[in-house]
């Protein structure tokens, strides 16, 4: 630290902060210091310092102030390419910060900022005075070996300067290691960041290594402490006697599970009924709470975790295994304890009535979405045979579905049908193939059900006036929208909006309009990109996506933390009613868990999509040279990003763009060369060649063969 230059700010400061002052430019304050001229430099120093810092600011005439604006807290998302945005809770839109403004900030700091500019017209521009909290105190990185010292480069690519490591404190790592850094100093504006291996995690190249890293980057929990291990052998492994009493009991009904082939904790069972026009269904969730009780170890454990993260070759669950796949998990002809939610349906999909209880089950048929498709939409005469008894149960599925669905889309109801990707690991970990996993009817059938509940326990609970948990989806940034209108009508398609406002059947209408064209992928694709992300909020303001006014998750406690939360809530309800010092028990303890669980989601889908990418790169090593169709899936200033049908999506540059100068036009999400005006836009259908791979940075590049003129014909 320069104590000059510390002393001179405080003397700058007390002045400042003085009754006497009066705001003043540079030069006058030079005057009031006696300050020479060629000694100005010292003082335009310390006032720039202070304007970083957030302790000055400078009105438009050139005149130095107490700051009027308070800095915010937020969490800084860099760009590899240097700038970055601060997320705020509760602000509509990120904060945009400059390259030269990030006071060298890290990704996922808790960081100070100072907005500077703010217009309804364009994203807030700030700077950052500090950093509160730093999030990367471990980092992983690929170890390169000097002759006196060692340096870490960083996997995550938004940690953009790599980390120092002294002889002495390298762990005998060696030249292509994968390694655990801690940081001991973050440096500064003149000073790398240094830093001690803690770990050595393998080559580079070994087995294992690559999910492994990503899992250290990520902080993901490997193991659970022996405070939740020794919980574990107190919770029993059937459903004791005593514990039934005061449930409703279903063990007589027709009960099935619907879920992937290698899904093992199965937290959803379904029922139905019919007396009349009327379909009574079951919705029959796993009673967790009854075995992880508030503030236990497990629990504390569960809410740090907050959700179950799926990786390509594993899952980290919330809760131990013991619970998720055993007591927990609706097992096929196991008894099982459960929070069911019972729906009366008329034949128009209406919910006309409900009732929440505490309950009892035994199922039948642990059942698979392959299995359920053959039989309702591929009438297979194999599975039907098999399932005989059962048939007419999965028709009537269908039916109910089909009702519900009806009902949700009238009102509005958004459903964006983008494919996901699957890939197939072999026994060593290793990628031999990438497919879209795509929806059927089966998983339709079980997302029209979960839904169905989760709207109908969200409303009752809100009408209660009681503290709750809710999943909230905001309506999306006019400007988006506006940004939104303009490209779609490059296609031919229209999108009104009242006063800037954008309806959800409104976005409906565009996505039956566009359903089977060429441009339905890439119009979706820009369509759920001017959404906002959904997240768990103590208000029930709504979800624009689902046309919903009421809408929470109760259908998961197993993976999800808020679902386990709520039913805590609904169950203490049922029982005895909530009382005035329970009440402010959740209202003090809720907001904390609606950001916990909202931050835990972003990192476990980061992670995720982390080790996807990572196996894309893995499986098309194999593929180095080979042409494939794609679709122009991006368009930036730097060159256009392209999606193969298998969902892997690589880059060309537009240096490698030959036979002109393109110029972004960002308005239609386009390069148009300056010369040619030979156009590369959104959704036009290309042939690339697979030209190089880097898995360390999860980046494919592809060079151009062959392009047509427009979009997709």
């Amino acid at each position: 630290m320069d104590k000059n230059l510390e002393k001179r700010k405080r003397v700058v400061m007390d002045f400042v902060e003085s009754p006497m002052y009066v705001p003043m430019k540079a030069k006058e304050l030079a005057v009031f210091f006696d300050i020479e001229k060629e000694r100005r430099p010292e003082l335009d120093e310390v006032l720039k310092e202070l304007v970083l810092e957030g302790r000055l600011e400078i009105s438009k005439r050139g005149k130095y102030n107490k700051p009027v604006n308070k800095f915010l807290l937020g969490e800084f998302m860099a760009n590899p390419k240097g700038f970055g945005f601060v997320r705020v809770e509760g602000r509509d839109s990120d904060i945009f910060i400059p390259a030269v403004c990030t006071a060298n900030a890290m990704n996922g700091d808790l960081v100070k900022v100072v907005i500077d500019i703010e217009s309804k017209e364009r994203r807030a521009e700030g700077h950052i005075i500090g950093i509160e909290k730093h999030a990367n105190a471990e980092v992983v990185g690929y170890y390169k070996k000097n002759n006196n010292f060692g340096f870490v480069l960083p996997d995550d690519t938004k940690i953009l300067r790599d980390i120092y490591i002294p002889t002495a404190r390298d762990k005998g790592a060696k030249t292509g290691d994968k390694v655990v850094v801690e940081i001991t100093d973050f440096g500064g504006d003149k000073k790398k960041p240094e830093g001690e291996v803690i770990e050595i995690l393998g080559k580079n190249t070994d087995v294992g290594v690559d999910i492994l890293s990503i899992i250290r980057s990520f902080g993901l929990p490997e193991k659970f402490n022996d405070d939740v291990e020794n919980e574990l052998k107190k919770i029993p492994d059937v459903v004791l006697e005593k514990d039934l009493k005061g449930r409703q009991d279903f063990r007589d009904l027709i009960t099935v599970t619907i879920d992937g082939e290698d899904a093992k904790d199965l937290d959803d069972a379904i029922t139905l009924e019919k007396n009349g026009d009327i379909w009574h269904l079951g919705v029959h969730i796993a009673d967790v709470t009854h075995y992880v009780r508030e503030n236990t170890a497990i629990d504390k454990e569960a809410l740090n975790r907050a959700t179950s993260v799926y990786l390509v070759d594993r899952v980290i669950p919330m809760l131990p295994r013991k619970l998720s796949n055993g007591i927990c998990s609706l097992n096929q002809g196991e008894d099982r304890l459960t929070l069911s939610c019972i729906m009366e349906i008329d034949k128009k999909g209406n919910i006309i009535g409900h009732d929440i209880c505490e309950s009892v089950i035994n199922v039948n048929e642990r059942m698979t979405y392959t299995a359920v498709n053959e039989i309702i939409t591929e009438s297979n005469e194999d599975t039907q045979e098999r399932y005989n008894d059962y048939i007419e149960l999965f028709n009537n599925f269908k039916t109910v579905s089909d009702l519900l669905r009806g009902a949700r889309t009238k009102r509005g109801s958004i459903d964006f049908d983008l494919p996901e990707s699957k890939v197939m690991l072999d026994n060593n970990g290793k990628a031999v193939d990438i497919m879209p996993y795509e929806r059927n009817a089966a998983t339709k059938l079980i997302e029209d059900f979960m839904l169905a509940a989760n709207e109908t326990v969200a409303e009752d609970f809100f009408w209660q006036d009681i503290p709750f948990l809710y999943r909230v989806h905001e309506n999306p940034d006019p400007e988006k929208i506006k940004s939104l209108a303009i490209f779609i009508n490059n296609f031919g398609f229209t999108l009104r909006r009242k006063n800037d406002e954008l309806s959800p059947k409104e976005l409906q209408k565009l996505l039956g309009n566009i359903e089977g064209s060429d441009a339905e992928a890439i119009i979706s694709r820009i369509a759920l990109r001017s959404m906002k992300q959904a997240r768990y909020d103590t208000s029930c303001i709504g979800h624009f996506g689902l046309a919903a006014k009421f809408y929470t998750h109760f259908t998961s406690p197993i993976r999800r933390y808020p679902d386990l939360q709520i039913h805590r809530i609904i169950k203490e309800n049922i029982k005895n009613g909530l009382y005035e010092r329970r009440i402010e028990h959740y209202r003090a303890i809720l907001d904390h868990v609606a950001v916990q669980s909202s931050q835990r989601e972003r990192r476990a889908e980061e992670a995720e999509r982390e080790t996807v990418k990572y196996k894309k790169c893995e499986y098309m090593l194999g593929h180095l040279g080979e042409e494939f169709d794609g679709i122009i899936s991006g368009v930036t200033g730097f060159g256009i990003f392209v999606e193969l049908e298998n969902t892997v999506e690589g880059f060309i540059r537009i240096a490698d763009l030959e036979g002109d100068y393109f110029v972004y036009n960002e308005a239609g999400y386009e390069l148009v060369g300056e010369v040619t005006k030979k156009k590369f836009v959104l959704g036009q259908k290309v042939r690339v060649k697979v030209y190089d791979i880097d898995r360390l940075a999860k980046r494919i590049d592809f060079k151009l063969v062959k392009e047509r003129d427009g979009r997709g014909d």
